[in-house]
């Protein structure tokens, strides 16, 4: 029953982050990570076809193994979240509460984002 789950929801993640290639509304990076997570919990076949694909397979793997996500990927996904909410912020008569948990969130993706590190540090010798 579990491995069932963690499979239909890597799917779906499979299927928004492939979405979001498209539409900028939605982040590609962090559905890809987690279909990949829910694959390793489901399926090597899958989990292994999403460690190889050409355009996700280094991100997943620094992903797994050190925790990196790229600097060219930061930049990305700040500039589209700052950018989403700006516009609604900005220009948008919406209450100040929902301006503020836009903020907020946005605010929480970007220190998370900027607090892993963008590229694997080896050990200097010594």
């Amino acid at each position: 029953m579990r491995r069932s789950f963690y499979l239909c929801l890597g799917f779906i993640c499979l299927l928004l982050g492939l979405i979001g290639v498209i539409l900028p509304l939605l982040p590609t990076t962090p559905f890809i990570i987690l279909a990949a997570f829910c694959f390793s919990r489901s399926s090597k076949k899958f989990h292994e076809m999403l460690l190889n694909h050409r355009l996700f397979g280094s991100m997943i793997r620094e992903w797994e193994a050190y925790g990196v996500i790229p600097l060219k990927v930061k930049c990305l996904s700040s500039s589209m979240m700052i950018i989403m909410i700006s516009y609604p912020v900005l220009f948008k008569e919406l209450a100040w509460w929902i301006d503020a948990i836009m903020i907020v969130t946005a605010l929480i993706g970007l220190v998370y984002v900027w607090s892993k590190p963008s590229r694997v540090l080896s050990k200097s010798p010594s």
